[in-house]
C-alpha cells in the first residue's frame, strides 16, 4: 500500500484524522481508507479459504456503498448509482459463499439432529468449495482494485472541484437524520406487514445497518446525542441478524436439493428450518412492537 495512503487506527474504521471544513474535502478521508481495506480483503480471499475472509470483504463493500449513498446528494446522481451497484455486485459475489457458511455452520450446530448433520456435511463442504471458487473467479474478473481506485479518484475529483461547499457537520447531521427516517419508515411499514412478510422485516435490517454505518463514519463531528439510536440498532442487528441467517439458509437449502440428494435426510432439517424461521419471525415482529 502506498505510504500517501497510509492511516491511524481512527482513519482505518472511515474516520477521518482531523477535523475539515466541508463534506466535499473531507470525503476522500472517510472514503480512502474504506477502499484500501477492501482491495487488501479482496487480495486475501485468493489466499484465505476461510469464512472471516470473505466476511471481512462484503461488509467493506456494504460500508462503501453507506459512504457513497452518504454523499450522494453532492455526487453526479447517475455516476453514483452505479458505483453502488458495483458494491452491491462484488457484495454478493463474496457473499454466495458466506451463505454457504452459515449454512454449514446452523447445520452442524443441529440443524435437523447430529445424524443429519454429519451425512450432510461432504456435500455442504463440496458445495461451498464450488461457491469460493466461483466467488474468487468473479472477484478477479472484476479486477476489484482498478474498479475501486478509479471510483474513489473520480468522486474525489467531482468533489473538489465543485464551486459550492458545505460544512461537514451541517452535512453529515442531515444525512444521518435522513437515513434514521428512513429506518422509522421501514419499522413502521414492517409493523403493520403480515408476520411472514419477510421482505419487509429484511428492509429494517438493511436500513439499520445503514444508520449504523453512518453513525460509525461521523460520530466525531455529529452533533447531538445517538446513544438510543445505537441502542435501537444493536436489537436490531442481533434479533433480525439471526432470522435473516434462517431464513436465507434455509433458501438456499431448499435451491440445492438436487445436489444434495442422497447424501442425509434433508426433509429433517427443512422442518428445522420452518419452525425455526417462524420463531424467529416471531421474536422480530415482538421487537418491532417495541421499539
Amino acid at each position: 500500500m502506498q505510504a500517501s495512503r497510509k492511516v491511524d487506527k481512527q482513519a482505518a474504521h472511515g474516520k477521518p484524522a482531523e477535523a475539515v471544513p466541508s463534506a466535499q474535502a473531507a470525503f476522500a478521508s472517510y472514503a480512502a481508507p474504506l477502499v484500501d481495506a477492501a482491495i487488501e480483503q479482496a487480495h486475501e480471499v485468493h489466499e484465505d479459504t476461510s469464512p472471516e475472509a470473505l466476511h471481512k470483504l462484503r461488509v467493506s463493500l456494504r460500508r462503501l456503498r453507506s459512504l457513497w449513498w452518504a454523499f450522494e446528494p453532492l455526487l453526479d446522481k447517475g455516476e453514483n448509482t452505479r458505483q453502488r451497484a458495483l458494491y452491491k455486485y462484488l457484495a454478493t459475489a463474496a457473499g454466495k459463499t458466506r451463505d454457504w457458511d452459515i449454512l454449514i455452520e446452523l447445520i452442524a450446530e443441529g440443524a435437523g439432529g447430529e445424524r443429519v448433520a454429519h451425512e450432510l456435511a461432504p456435500k455442504l463442504e463440496e458445495a461451498r468449495g464450488g461457491a469460493l471458487e466461483t466467488s474468487r473467479e468473479t472477484l478477479s474478473n472484476a479486477d476489484v482494485k482498478r474498479l475501486l481506485q478509479d471510483a474513489l479518484t473520480s468522486a474525489s475529483k467531482e468533489l473538489n472541484t465543485a464551486h459550492e461547499r458545505v460544512p461537514l457537520q451541517t452535512f453529515v447531521d442531515q444525512r444521518v437524520a435522513a437515513s434514521e427516517r428512513s429506518l422509522k419508515k421501514r419499522i413502521k411499514r414492517a409493523s403493520r406487514a403480515k408476520r411472514s412478510n419477510y421482505a419487509s422485516f429484511h428492509e429494517v435490517r438493511k436500513a439499520g445497518k445503514k444508520v449504523r454505518y453512518l453513525l460509525e463514519f461521523f460520530e466525531p463531528v455529529l452533533s447531538g446525542n445517538h446513544k438510543a439510536v445505537l441502542k435501537r440498532l444493536k436489537q436490531i442487528q442481533k434479533r433480525f441478524g439471526t432470522l435473516n441467517d434462517i431464513v436465507t439458509s434455509e433458501m438456499l437449502l431448499r435451491d440445492n436439493l438436487g445436489l444434495l440428494a442422497g447424501s442425509g435426510d434433508t426433509d429433517a432439517a427443512l422442518d428445522w428450518f420452518r419452525k425455526e424461521r417462524k420463531r424467529r419471525m416471531r421474536a422480530a415482529a415482538g421487537l418491532l412492537r417495541k421499539l
